[in-house]
């Protein structure tokens, strides 16, 4: 094969292009910071880089949630700290009506102070985030979820109780209810309660009232009637369940639950025993409200004024209780975002490291190369020079 001058000049241009393309995407990569910018030129990195990419951006969307979570339970929480604190202040309003040497004065006073813990819990339970939403609305977040009554308060939200997912397979709910917060409340002991019958005539106050034996309890509903100042009969309906005698300050025991009285209970004078129900805590703070502002004129209404008071303070018990509880459940979900924000992180780093790896351009050895590329040109060009110089007229 015979090579003319003209082949060499066209493979040589040819060697030169390739050695300019390659300074050229050397440079380029210099200017970008990049190893590539187009998939075409290392396919199998840049499919590398996009699925890492991809579990990137959904590891921050989980951040994004989780945050937002957090935001709205961080919210919850301090509501639920400030209802406890709301709570035992009317706890203890109770427990200073109930003094006997009180007025009727007084005691409108404390109902004053009570009406205006009311309000305090009727703005926490009505508490929005940020972003305006009602926190104690359930699903329907943008509607005001209660509203006082004559007897309490109306709740317009719902039971929904809406789940953010935080991670592949985890959700956590950023919020409850204000049905399940502030009306799912047990009443009496939060197993039974016990009530004195409005007729009663004597000075019969209830007390403590426990379950000692859980599994004798069958959830029935009594009655304890007394045939005469001393003496007492439990029925179950027609069935007489057992009878006794009372003295101020006994306890009274049957099918496993036990209910202490004080005073005097007359003759014909009856409390009720049946399973706790729920009962919203504004309708318990309106019952204490209006107890309150009755005032007592004689002894039997003295009576009932304690044992509306007591009956009170039991279902406030139960509302501190109830919001303790779900705090504690609002501290459990909080604790598992934080738990999953600091695995998200560990993630995310991995995987911005992965995509640097294959993608971010090692500088010092780019430099190298371009300086090995422009010294190949350089060379390469002086060797065309010379060669394209020889001629065998320079030797004869």
């Amino acid at each position: 094969m015979r090579i003319t001058q003209s082949l060499e000049q066209s493979q040589f241009l040819a060697a030169i292009g390739t050695l300019e393309n390659n300074i050229n995407t050397t440079q380029n990569q210099m200017s970008s910071g990049l190893q590539f910018t187009t998939a075409s030129q290392d396919p199998t990195a840049a499919g590398s880089v996009n699925n890492y990419q991809q579990a990137l951006a959904q590891s921050e969307q989980y951040g994004t949630n989780a945050s937002s979570a957090q935001t709205n339970l961080n919210t919850e929480s301090n509501a639920l700290t400030q209802m406890q604190s709301q709570l035992q202040s009317l706890r203890d309003l109770a427990l200073e009506a109930n003094s006997g040497t009180l007025s009727n004065t007084d005691r409108s006073a404390i109902a004053a102070q009570a009406a205006q813990i009311q309000n305090s819990l009727l703005s926490l339970a009505n508490t929005q985030n940020g972003n305006g939403e009602y926190i104690f609305s359930g699903f329907a977040s943008q509607t005001q979820p209660f509203t006082l009554t004559a007897t309490g308060a109306t709740y317009n939200g719902d039971q929904g109780q809406r789940q953010i997912q935080i991670a592949a397979g985890q959700t956590v709910a950023d919020g409850d209810s204000g049905d399940a917060v502030f009306n799912q409340i047990k009443t009496g002991n939060g197993t039974f309660t016990v009530t004195a019958n409005s007729g009663n005539s004597g000075s019969g106050i209830i007390g403590a009232t426990t379950v000692s034996n859980p599994a004798a309890y069958d959830g029935g509903t009594y009655s304890i009637n007394f045939t005469a100042p001393g003496t007492y009969q439990v029925t179950e309906g027609a069935t007489v369940v057992t009878t006794g005698t009372y003295t101020d300050g006994g306890t009274i025991a049957f099918n496993g639950l036990q209910v202490t009285l004080s005073g005097t209970p007359a003759a014909g004078d009856s409390f009720s025993v049946a399973p706790s129900t729920n009962q919203s805590l504004f309708t318990t703070v309106q019952n204490l409200v209006t107890a309150l502002q009755t005032g007592v004129s004689t002894p039997a209404s003295s009576t009932s004024l304690n044992n509306s008071i007591n009956a009170s303070i039991n279902n406030i018990d139960q509302a501190l209780t109830q919001s303790q509880n779900i705090q504690a459940d609002v501290g459990g979900r909080l604790n598992a975002i934080t738990t999953q924000q600091s695995v998200a992180q560990s993630q995310q780093t991995q995987l911005q490291t992965s995509i640097s790896n294959l993608q971010n351009l090692d500088f010092a050895s780019a430099i190298t190369t371009l300086d090995q590329q422009n010294t190949t040109l350089s060379a390469a060009l002086q060797a065309f020079t010379l060669t394209q110089g020889l001629s065998l007229f320079k030797y004869l």
